[in-house]
């Protein structure tokens, strides 16, 4: 049996060019999403046409209920074993891009239950599973890779509670790579700058422009296989010394320049 990933939010926009890269490399998937499967049915083929094995995991990262379905759901694709690889990638922008000073509750809270709140939780079942996998068989392979955002580090004040929550999930990706450094389990952070999916759309002309004037080192706009191509890296095990290391892909859009 090929190793087994799950990807979360993978049937569209950086999850799905992180599962394409993924599937490529002949591992078989969990794709994880919050629309019923018929609605997903065109990615999810896609993925299969590659000659991988692909399950669906229906349910929200950000609840309880939704993070027991997608436990249940990959569980049962694996047949009750650990996955190789989990990939936290799902995640929401505000509903509305509100000043810093106008921010809701209910806005903060939708945001950082998924992105954040929901991601630790997830990572906290898997990584147990992981864990008890690893003492079973030393030689099993396992990774977790958290994909932020240079939201992180960058601030943007008409979405602080984004910002909020990627700062916090670097910090999660760095709590995890040292618990979990004895278990031999590499944790890594892949932190994307300016990404052209359906999250950016509505931002396009915006930065088409910022680009044009120097937004970025590299000028041009990163895609999902940019991400995907970092992702399937740390993956393969090809950076077995750098647990809890942040991997840029932003185009060098946060290299200070005079």
């Amino acid at each position: 049996m090929n190793k087994v990933a799950l990807v979360t939010g993978g049937s569209r926009g950086i999850g799905f060019g992180i599962a394409e890269k993924l599937a490529a490399e002949k591992w078989d998937l969990v794709i994880n999403g919050v629309r019923e499967e018929a609605a997903v049915a065109e990615p999810l083929a896609k993925l299969r046409s590659m000659g991988v094995k692909v399950g669906y995991a229906r349910g929200d990262v950000g609840s309880a209920e939704g993070r027991n379905a997608i436990l249940a759901a990959t569980r049962a694709f694996t047949g009750g074993k650990a996955i190789n690889l989990l990939v936290n990638n799902a995640g929401v922008a505000p509903k509305v891009r509100a000043d810093l000073l106008e921010t809701s509750e209910e806005s903060y809270d939708y945001v950082v239950n998924t992105n954040l709140r929901g991601v630790f939780f997830l990572t906290q079942a898997f990584a147990r599973d992981m864990v008890a996998a690893k003492k079973t068989d030393p030689a099993f392979a396992a990774y977790i890779i958290s994909i932020t955002s240079i939201s992180a580090t960058v601030v943007s004040i008409n979405r602080g509670e984004y910002c909020i929550a990627k700062a916090g999930l670097s910090m999660m990706s760095q709590l995890f790579a040292a618990r979990l450094g004895a278990d031999g389990i590499p944790v890594y952070e892949v932190r994307p700058g300016v990404i052209k999916t359906d999250m950016t759309a509505g931002v396009t002309a915006k930065y088409d422009d910022l680009i044009s004037k120097g937004l970025c080192v590299q000028p041009r706009w990163g895609y999902p296989e940019d991400v995907g191509k970092a992702v399937a890296a740390l993956a393969r095990g090809d950076f077995p010394f750098s647990t809890g290391q942040v991997v840029m892909v932003d185009g060098g859009l946060v290299v200070p320049r005079l």
